[in-house]
């Protein structure tokens, strides 16, 4: 049974930083694709951010470009998404996602099979 656990979120002030962190077990996930998604009040959630646990690219929406970074460790099976310079928009719930169909496909929540349960980003003005 494959488990995601979220962790880091917490209330920011814009332009700071804050690092989630995705603990992954169950399953070894050498072959995985990683993602993380957000869902912010009253909308769908949307894609911010994926990584193949084997390595490569990362691959990152047009919103987040620049500002957050997704990374790996394999020794700790651990997804992290490094955010920097964050904004009032950038407020909302964040999902850590994972599927081994490497479909070449990773910007839809339809592209994951597992799920966490979320950890809450609040960026304040």
């Amino acid at each position: 049974q494959v488990q995601l656990v979220e962790s880091g979120g917490g209330l920011v002030q814009a332009g700071g930083s804050l690092r989630l962190s995705c603990a992954a077990s169950g399953r070894t996930f050498s072959s995985y694709t990683m993602g993380w998604f957000r869902q912010a009040q009253g909308k769908e959630r949307r894609f911010v951010a994926a990584i193949r646990w084997s390595g490569g690219s990362a691959l990152y929406a047009d919103s987040v470009k620049g500002r957050f970074t997704i990374s790996r460790d394999s020794a700790k099976n651990t997804v992290y998404l490094q955010m920097n310079s964050l904004k009032p928009e950038d407020t909302a719930l964040y999902y850590c996602a994972a599927t081994a169909f490497n479909s070449g496909s990773y910007y839809s929540r339809n592209d994951y099979d597992y799920w966490g349960q979320g950890t809450q980003v609040t960026v304040s003005t």
